[in-house]
Order: structure tokens, then C-alpha cells, then sequence
């Protein structure tokens, strides 16, 4: 059922609880102003902002290392600043660098208010689609605005103010996003959880982001099942030390959830009560919010974002890198608890005036594998960004694309992958699937945008390419190093690092944690971002991103990536995902171990599929190699946001105690992989490894 929000609609049952129940409730906000005399105060209006400058790649790479200053002062002239900034960037304490210090601006104002002020509020800013729900709501730029204002003003009235944070514990509903916003609107400090994550890692980040106020839902919608959210909210705040003083609560049609008398509040309610709040101007260099990376142990690392460089860089990399222009649909299959979720389906979109998408499902059983493309056909989106796990899961259950042609993808341009390793055969059966692009590229939770990436906005890249995650984009001066430090030969496996400054919209530093912000990242290397990740560099310039450094193994002295193998497993066609660790050997060091998953559909002796495999790794990556053991398992486990947990597959393998991550999806997997295991003789009954193979 499609629904078009003009207005936000609450019960009689809540207009009438809202008057006397909340403690905190404040009776008025600061007045709302959406005038136009509002963009009065900004020194660069729609009508003064410089055109865009047309670059090509080598022009923009260029002037972004050699005179960044000039080249991002450019860039900023696309975003609106209430106060001009005094300087492009500070650099005086690395690694601390400052961008746009002095300015002054708002992030919501200018995802929402500036559009509806340039005149194009009716176009719709947000799709929310969920085939779990059975729901399609549409919300334009004024609609949404006119939300997130009065949640603003709802956040306000509970004392949330300036510098204040908020932790968001939502599925993917609207009222997650307009939350964000609303955050950014008042200037308090948001950290989005994975919604799902167990009640002792939520207590973890309330206890170190110290929360004024949670916003929460009952419950979440998974294809086969209900999760409730709130038993795991009152258990995280129970056994945290921290205690925030509000719960604000959407209630889902799906469930209820329970009301803590003096601490909690619906949704419903405190949108009854609450008056529009006007935009907060914030320093460029407030943060405006933090983001816990997923697997730490010890205290929580959450990832600094800034508001002025968050703006500029995001804003202009959704024309530049993805070539989406205003008003064209874009859609990030992501999840909001993940940096593509925050980077690409609420700012950058916004911040270009797009429509986003916003979906509740999964790449399959929300109905079929053809999920994905019924949302592209429905709502016109141009172009679009997943995880190459998605699209293995859509592989494995429509290998030959029979469910995709059913739908008309005439105008979709391009597919842009990221997360995990893309490999060539899932590139190219995506490509022929879709008739269109696909791209990878390489970014983290710290980069918050792309390091690596083909920069179709700059100009598209030649085929043979596309099996590499692109160029450096403009901002990021990337090196390969060595050990020593010396820069890495054209083709040879090194440390992938950025020469320092890092670009705006990266980190700024950890929450609460600066000693370590310098000692994870820029100490093993001086004067460079240590990404963590091995690459290669080729003769043209374009990265391959070959493992996590702690991912490449070492066979009687070569190093070899993990990827290399991985890519090389997943040749044959009957391969759908594949992963490979390093299995500890007396002689050599460590042996290549294959974990393979095969297409359900191909009749095949499991000992010729295991053939196949071994001979295509040492065709593919060389006898030096020596991959000679494979085992083929039901699933591999993953991450939410689609990544292979290698570690525990290691651990598994070596007898060895492990942890199950909060952020697995499939943690069910792990009995089904030591069944393969113990039959396979790589794993004893009692845990321990397999002598045997082992040896082998």
C-alpha cells in the first residue's frame, strides 16, 4: 500500500497521556523558523554558491594533494555555512587535523531546509519500503522536514541540547532517520546501534557515549520472525552504569512494547506535545556523531564524525564518485547502524538533494531473490550500492537470473559494491544479470566515504579495470608501504596507508579516546593512516585490496593474501562464496584451508568439486600457493553488513576458545561448519585439531 506522510497522525489515546506523564517533558521549545530570512545569515546562498567545477580525475586528484586547501575550498562552496569559516584546515597537531575551523553550519539544514528554500520541497527526499511490513511510504523534502523539526523540539523538550548525545537503537523505519536529523538539527551528538545488537554490547555504548536520552522501537521485522527491542533496552540500561534519564519509544503495529512509568515516553506522546525546532548553527568541527566499529573488545572505539567535513566531502562525492545528480532516486542496501547506512542512504543523498531509499528486507525471502529488483523497477532508482555478500545470496538462489529479467531495469546505470572482496566471477554474473555497471570500491567505518573508488562522475573507467577497486579519490594520497616504510613497487603486496592530512568527512577522533585514535592508526606508521589493509598498486594506479593485514598468511616464506586464494576458489562456477584461512603447519608455517559453499543446483561429486577447486587455485595463484585442502560447509559466517568472519574460522580449526561477535548474523553456522570439520578429520569430537590434517 502506497502512502503519501503529509502530516503526522497520532492516537486520542496519546494526545491525552502526553499532558501529565513524562517527568522530563518540558512544555515549550525554542520557536521554529523556516523563513526565508533564515538563509540571510548564510554567507553562501543558492543564489552566490560557485557552479560546480568540472574536473577531470587526474585534474581533481592533482589539485586535491598538492593544494588541498584551494581544492576544498572550492568543494565547500556547495554546502551552506551560517558563518564563513577562517581557514580551509588545520594541520597543526596532526594527527588532529581540523577542517573548516571557525565556520559555522547545520547538517539537517542543509539535508532538508535548504532544498525547500531553493524551492523544490515537494520532491520526495525518502522512500521507505518495506516488504516486511507491507508498507511504502513516500516523504517529500517538506514533509520530512517538517518531522524531523518536531522531533527536534521533542528531543529539546526532554533537555536534550547541543554536545548532548542520543543513541538510536532503531530497525530500519523513518523515525530512525528523522532521529538522526533531528540530532544534527539541535546540534546533540547521535551514535545509531545496530538494532538487534544483545543487551550487554548496547549497555557497552550507553556507558561510554553516556546518553541523555535512548529512542527505541518495540520491536524489529525479520523475514521469519519478530525481534523485540525493548526487553534488550531495559536489560542494557539495567546492567549498564549509566543511566539516561528518557526512553522514547515508537511503538510498531507488529508489537508492544512495556512502559517504564517516570522514564519512558511513546513516540506518539512526545510528538503530541513537542513544537518544530529551528536548526542549531554548530561549529564545523562539533561532532556530529559517533559510530562504534563492530568486534572490539575493551572499551568500545567509536568513530568521531565532524560536522563541516562530513558535509562537504559527502556532499560532493554523490555526483563525483557515483555520478547520482539532485533529484535522481539512489538507493544504499545498507543498514542504518552501519557507516553506509549514515554515509549513503540519510546524508549524502540528502545533502544532494536525491531521493533515497530506505528498505526493510533482505536480498532474499522478503518475497524472493527478486527483492532487489522489484524496489529498482517500483521506485526508478538510477543507481544503487550493496555489499557483494548480497549479491551472492541472490546468486545462490537465482543462478540464472530468471527472477531479476522479470522486471524492467532499462533505466538503472550503475551497481557500486563494497564491504568485502568482490570477486570477478560474482562482478561479472551481477553485470550480465543486470545489463548494467558494477563497480567495487574500498572504504571503512573510519573513512566514512570512499578511499579506492572508479569515479564514475569523473569520468568512467576502462573494463579491464573493474576488477580493481578503482583510484585513489581525490583527497586520499594512498601509498603502499613496506615495513620500512619505503614505498612498495608497482604490483608488490604492502601496508595500504594515506599520507596525512586526511581528507575532510574522515575521522576525527575516537570518542573520549584520543591516545588511542593516535596509537591504532598512526603510529606503526608516522606521517600516515595505517588502513590495516594489505593492497597492490598497478602501473596506472588503480588498488587492490588483498586482505586485512592480520589476514595474510605466510607459506614457507611468501605472504600470500587470503583474497588471491578466495578468488581463485571461486573460478569454477559451481562456486557461489568462498573463504580461506591459514592453517598452522610445522613445516611451512601456515597451509592454505578452503571453506567452500556450492550451488545447491549442480550435480556434482563433492570430491570433483573439491578437484576443481584445489586446481583452480594453483592455476589462478601459483603452486607457491600450496592450497591443497578444502572442505565444503552449508554457510559461512558473516556479519551483518555482509562480511566473513575469518577469525572464528581460524579459531574453530585450531581447537581454539572463540567468541561469538555481536554483530553475526548466521552464528547457527558455526555447529554445522564443525560437523564438516570433525568429518573431514580436520577437527577431533572434543575440539581439538586434527592431527592429521593437520600435518598434511
Amino acid at each position: 500500500m502506497l502512502r503519501a506522510i503529509c502530516t503526522y497522525r497520532c492516537s486520542a489515546l496519546a494526545r491525552v497521556l502526553s499532558r501529565n506523564l513524562h517527568p522530563h517533558l518540558k512544555t515549550s521549545t525554542k520557536p521554529f523558523n523556516c523563513s526565508k530570512a533564515s538563509s540571510q545569515l548564510l554567507h553562501t546562498s543558492a543564489a552566490s554558491r560557485k557552479v560546480d567545477k568540472a574536473y577531470t580525475y587526474d585534474e581533481a586528484f592533482k589539485q586535491s594533494v598538492e593544494d588541498p586547501e584551494g581544492f576544498w575550498d572550492d568543494v565547500a562552496q556547495g554546502i551552506d555555512w551560517y558563518k564563513p569559516y577562517t581557514k580551509v584546515v588545520d594541520n597543526a597537531t596532526p594527527p588532529f587535523t581540523k577542517w573548516f575551523p571557525g565556520g559555522e553550519l547545520n547538517t539537517c539544514f542543509n539535508c532538508l531546509d535548504r532544498h525547500i528554500e531553493n524551492g523544490i520541497g515537494g520532491r520526495i527526499a525518502l522512500i521507505y519500503d518495506s516488504p516486511v511490513s507491507g508498507k511504502i511510504e513516500m516523504y517529500s523534502y517538506q514533509n520530512l522536514q517538517r518531522l524531523v523539526a518536531k522531533f527536534a523540539g521533542a528531543l529539546n523538550s526532554l533537555n536534550v541540547g547541543k554536545g548532548d548525545r542520543v543513541v538510536i537503537y532503531m530497525p530500519m523505519v523513518p523515525q530512525a532517520v528523522i532521529a538522526m536529523l533531528a540530532c544534527a538539527r539541535i546540534g546533540a551528538i547521535h551514535s545509531v546501534v545496530f538494532g538487534g545488537f544483545a543487551a550487554a554490547e548496547l549497555a557497552r555504548r550507553i556507558e561510554h557515549a553516556e546518553p541523555r536520552v535512548i529512542v527505541t522501537a518495540s520491536c524489529g521485522i525479520e523475514p521469519s520472525r519478530i525481534v523485540t527491542y525493548k526487553p534488550l533496552v531495559d536489560e542494557a540500561i539495567k546492567i549498564s552504569s549509566f543511566k539516561p534519564s528518557t526512553v522514547v519509544l515508537y511503538q510498531r503495529d507488529q508489537c508492544t512494547g512495556d512502559i517504564i512509568p517516570g522514564r519512558d515516553i511513546t513516540w506518539d506522546q512526545v510528538m503530541e506535545r513537542a513544537e518544530p525546532h529551528d536548526c542549531v548553527p554548530v561549529l564545523a568541527t562539533d561532532p556530529l556523531y559517533i559510530l562504534y566499529t563492530s568486534g572490539t573488545t575493551g572499551d568500545p572505539k567509536g568513530i568521531v564524525r565532524r560536522n563541516g567535513g562530513h558535509a562537504v566531502a559527502l556532499n560532493w562525492s554523490m555526483k563525483n564518485i557515483y555520478g547520482v545528480n539532485p533529484g535522481e532516486v539512489w538507493w544504499a542496501a545498507s543498514d542504518l547502524g552501519w557507516v553506509v547506512g549514515h554515509s549513503y542512504i540519510v546524508y549524502a543523498p540528502l545533502f544532494n538533494g536525491c531521493t533515497t531509499v530506505l528498505f526493510e528486507g533482505k536480498p532474499v525471502g522478503t518475497p524472493d531473490a527478486g527483492a532487489f529488483f522489484r524496489v529498482i523497477e517500483q521506485h526508478k532508482v538510477i543507481s544503487m550500492f550493496t555489499a557483494p555478500t548480497a549479491i551472492r545470496i541472490i546468486r545462490t538462489e537465482d543462478p540464472k537470473a530468471e527472477l531479476i529479467r522479470q522486471y524492467d531495469l532499462s533505466h538503472f546505470r550503475d551497481m557500486f559494491l563494497a564491504g568485502e572482496h568482490l570477486d570477478k566471477d560474482t562482478m561479472q554474473w551481477a553485470r550480465r544479470a543486470i545489463s548494467a555497471p558494477v563497480y567495487d570500491n574500498w572504504w571503512q567505518t573510519e573513512s566514512g566515504w570512499a578511499i579506492t573508488a572508479h569515479t564514475v562522475g569523473l569520468g568512467r573507467p576502462m573494463d579491464e579495470k573493474l576488477e580493481t577497486t578503482g583510484k585513489a579519490v581525490p583527497g586520499y594520497n594512498v601509498k603502499i608501504l613496506r615495513e620500512d616504510m619505503t614505498e612498495a613497487d608497482r604490483g608488490e603486496l604492502g601496508q595500504i596507508c594515506v599520507k596525512l592530512p586526511m581528507p575532510p568527512g574522515t575521522m576525527g577522533t575516537l570518542w573520549r579516546a584520543d591516545e588511542r585514535f593516535k596509537k591504532t592508526y598512526f603510529e606503526k606508521y608516522p606521517g600516515y593512516y595505517d588502513s590495516s589493509d594489505a593492497g597492490v598498486m598497478d602501473e596506472d594506479g588503480y588498488v587492490s585490496i588483498m586482505a586485512r593485514t592480520d589476514d595474510v598468511i605466510n607459506v614457507a616464506g611468501h605472504r600470500i593474501s587470503t583474497k588471491s586464494l578466495e578468488e581463485g576458489m571461486m573460478k569454477p562456477s559451481f562456486v557461489v562464496d568462498a573463504a580461506c584461512i591459514g592453517l598452522k603447519d610445522g613445516i611451512k608455517g601456515h597451509v592454505p584451508l578452503g571453506f567452500v559453499i556450492v550451488d545447491k543446483t549442480v550435480s556434482m561429486k563433492k570430491e570433483d568439486m573439491i578437484k576443481e577447486v584445489k586446481k583452480s587455485v594453483r592455476e589462478f595463484v601459483g603452486p607457491v600457493a600450496a592450497f591443497k585442502t578444502a572442505v565444503i560447509v552449508p554457510a559461512l559466517p558473516k556479519t551483518r553488513s555482509g562480511k566473513t568472519v575469518r577469525g572464528i574460522l581460524a579459531k574453530i580449526v585450531h581447537g581454539e576458545p572463540y567468541k561469538v561477535t555481536p554483530t553475526m548474523d548466521n552464528p547457527q553456522c558455526l555447529d554445522q561448519i564443525k560437523d564438516v570439520l570433525i568429518s573431514e578429520g580436520y577437527l577431533k569430537e572434543n575440539g581439538e585439531q586434527g592431527e592429521a590434517k593437520a600435518a598434511a
